[in-house]
């Protein structure tokens, strides 16, 4: 497959859209966007998979868990898994090299499979996912609760020097 920006949010998503993310557009049940770190881009996502998932033809209550699940998956990717400007060093076969920030913080990925649709955020973050346990008091911290709750299964790759992929399945029974 090849993966490459197609338009910008704005021509697909003409409500509110910001031009500096890119999407790529899912007839056969495949979608990516660019995710920003600005502080629109949870909205930006959470449209993103609604219009992507309506335009499958998918189940409301599918689409609306699968928006949730992506507004949590984004969020602590942009709060844990975004690399500053400031190069890395990660080790090179000689000594050590210096990798940029990337140019874009995180991506999102949707994928219809056959009985569900995979939710996937990439970001440079090399730390894996922490279930905490929820405070009933502070105003985050629940997020990959969310995630467990209303998907069938939900994990990372390994967090390598360019950073890991979470993902989650989400049902399409609902």
């Amino acid at each position: 497959m090849t993966a490459h920006p197609a338009e910008t949010v704005h021509d697909a998503l003409p409500e509110e859209a910001f031009e500096e993310s890119w999407w790529m557009p899912a007839p056969d049940g495949f979608a990516a966007c660019a995710l920003s770190s600005c502080a629109e881009t949870v909205a930006e996502a959470r449209r993103f998979t609604r219009t992507t998932l309506s335009g499958w033809q998918l189940a409301a209550d599918v689409t609306e868990n699968a928006a949730l699940v992506v507004t949590e998956l984004v969020s602590n990717a942009l709060r844990h898994g975004i690399r500053t400007g400031e190069p890395d060093e990660v080790p090179a076969a000689h000594g050590f090299a210096l990798v940029p920030a990337p140019l874009c913080p995180a991506w999102l990925a949707l994928t219809r499979q056959e009985t569900a649709v995979l939710c996937a955020v990439s970001d440079a973050g090399t730390d894996a996912p922490v279930v905490r346990t929820a405070d009933p008091l502070a105003e985050s911290g629940r997020g990959l609760h969310l995630v467990d709750r209303l998907s069938d299964a939900w994990g990372w790759t390994p967090p390598d020097h360019s950073g890991k992929t979470v993902w989650a399945t989400v049902s399409l029974r609902g």
